[in-house]
């Protein structure tokens, strides 16, 4: 990582775990330039809560942890982001930023930032700032705990000193225009080369489904639409749900769809893991919800089923309608959702089908994305050097 210039990104997840839009990008940008992905701030009390992290905390602060991708965990204070300790949890993040970034010897391309309520541009003399708008997190303050008034806020300081706002999902990118501002919109994509492989990888031998299977693989949380699943139970198709669950659901519903003899529910999942549930189902389905946060939202498991040759059947979303494929079936109303998945289901998946699906997510691919994400750094160092700003 000696002597090129880095990209530090500032992401919303943990390396570790599941692979998020953070991981990804951090993953496929390491191949244009070196990375160093800083974690979410946290305090030894995280780890007491949470056993998940207590390696993480036992780890060197900074580390390498793939090909061209150095990781910082910065530990700060207790709350990070309560009002109020904002302000010191930032100045940490900055002071570990710079530090990490003097052991590494190299001067910083641009630093990304995610958060709406830590300030970490200036922290390393960074060319270009970065304010990557991922999801519509005023949308979804409700299911974060959090003020959408305070989450709003943040947004507009961050959006105010960055030299570029990156929007991650149509809703987002109307917002920011909404605003005054011309964003950049890069959507998620997938990981076209780790879903491509299923037929290559060994069917998951726990499903216990009779096949054809229509399945789900993600967070099942309050996010997801369960008339939809209950509609599909009661087709008698069988349904398989891989992912773990978010505090906000309600466990009644999960309960009730579980009394169904053909679904079934396998928790969450390593990534490496994933190409052999996706093996053994046939349709993937996306059965969001109609809410704010949704609407906001980039589901990336529709174009990782493409990936895989899958057929969707989704619910209708501006992130689904922006993708605009007649490769994904949209549906809104949980009888006709079902029905949706029973045509998916009875359509022969044919090679040429197949081949069609995973074109279309190559269009998509996390490659390209990281691309335009390298485009846009690039192009607004330029600008800086030139002495100009982006437009409001």
């Amino acid at each position: 990582m000696h002597g090129s210039d880095i990209v530090v990104l500032c992401a919303a997840n943990m390396w570790h775990g599941l692979r998020y839009a953070d991981q990804q990008l951090a993953l496929h940008l390491a191949a244009h330039r070196p990375v160093l992905y800083v974690d979410p701030p946290m305090s030894w009390l995280t780890a007491g809560r949470d056993p998940s992290v207590r390696s993480v905390l036992r780890e060197p602060r900074l580390r390498a942890v793939a090909p061209g991708i150095t990781r910082l965990t910065p530990v700060v204070l207790p709350g990070p982001e309560r009002p109020g300790m904002c302000h010191v949890t930032s100045a940490l993040v900055r002071r570990g930023i710079r530090r990490a970034v003097n052991k590494l010897r190299a001067p910083v391309h641009a630093v990304i930032a995610t958060s709406p309520f830590l300030d970490v541009f200036g922290s390393c003399d960074e060319h270009v700032r970065i304010f990557w708008a991922q999801d519509d997190l005023a949308g979804g303050a409700d299911l974060l705990g959090l003020d959408p008034q305070r989450i709003r806020a943040g947004e507009r300081r961050r959006a105010a000193s960055a030299d570029v706002i990156v929007a991650s999902t149509p809703g987002v990118m109307a917002t920011w225009e909404t605003e005054g501002y011309e964003p950049e919109f890069i959507p998620y994509g997938s990981d076209v080369a780790h879903y491509e492989c299923v037929g290559d990888a060994a069917p998951a031998s726990d499903v216990g489904l009779e096949p054809p299977i229509t399945g789900f693989v993600g967070v099942i949380g309050a996010r997801i639409d369960f008339e939809m699943l209950e509609a599909v139970a009661s087709s008698g198709h069988s349904l398989l749900l891989i992912g773990p669950t978010h505090r906000s659901l309600s466990n009644e519903l999960l309960r009730r769809l579980l009394t169904h003899e053909n679904v079934r529910w396998l928790g969450a999942k390593t990534y490496d893991e994933l190409p052999s549930y996706l093996r053994v189902i046939d349709v993937g389905i996306v059965p969001y919800t109609d809410s704010p946060f949704n609407r906001g939202s980039f589901p990336l498991k529709t174009l990782e089923y493409l990936s895989a040759g899958k057929a969707v059947v989704a619910t209708d979303l501006p992130a689904i309608r922006w993708l605009d494929s007649d490769l994904v079936a949209v549906s809104s109303q949980p009888s006709e959702f079902a029905a949706a998945v029973d045509t998916a289901l009875r359509e022969p998946s044919t090679p040429e089908l197949i081949a069609q699906r995973r074109a279309f997510a190559r269009n998509h691919s996390w490659d390209r994305r990281a691309i335009e994400f390298d485009r846009v750094i690039t192009s607004r160092r330029t600008e800086r050097a030139n002495g100009e700003r982006f437009a409001r």
